[in-house]
């Protein structure tokens, strides 16, 4: 799959009084991925007042979580600003950013959260159950986000028993029996 840029990370919260944010990461290698100096390109709301690039100036892990610290970002006010930013690079510099781990971006299992939302979510019959509505990296496996057509959020881990096909139209769901029952029940 070809791409002009592909998500490499999504700005959390602010730490600390310098600048730094914690990311989601979407690629399985940030230390090639977030070398200081690298130029990112952004994607925010419209008004957000978010630049269309940033600038690495540092970067660490403080307790399995990734933070970085942005040039244009000198401060905490400014690091607030930046929560839910989408951090973009170049998908031909990125082989290896597919969500399941795997070195090779042009893997037919490799898919980028831009790919699956929006796509329709049917059970192994065919029927609709809802429609893709974003994509969580974990640390030992990533669910989709289903908006299911009563309006509930659920998530289904993606993995292959639980989501046997991945079209580009449509995705296939079997979880476990009960899964998005559990989810109506805490919407209650």
């Amino acid at each position: 799959m070809s791409r002009d840029n592909v998500l490499v990370a999504r700005i959390g919260k602010p730490h600390g009084l310098n600048g730094e944010v914690t990311v989601q990461l979407h690629t399985d290698d940030p230390y090639r991925r977030f070398p200081d100096g690298a130029v990112l390109d952004t994607e925010a709301a419209a008004g957000s007042g978010v630049p269309r690039q940033l600038t690495i100036r540092s970067t660490r892990v403080h307790n399995g979580v990734w933070l970085i610290a942005f040039a244009e970002v000198p401060d905490r006010t400014g690091a607030e600003g930046l929560r839910g930013t989408r951090l973009l690079a170049d998908a031909d510099a990125g082989a290896g950013d597919g969500v399941d781990g795997d070195t090779d971006a042009a893997d037919e299992d490799a898919w980028y959260e831009e790919d699956l939302v929006g796509l329709e979510a049917r059970d192994a019959t065919g029927a609709v159950v809802g429609t893709i509505s974003g994509l969580e990296l974990g640390a030992a496996q990533d669910r989709l986000v289903v908006t299911l057509t009563d309006g509930v959020k659920a998530y289904v881990p993606f993995v292959r028993q639980f989501v046997p096909t991945v079209e580009s139209d449509h995705v296939v769901l079997d979880p476990p029996a009960g899964l998005f029952d559990l989810y109506r029940d805490e919407a209650r």
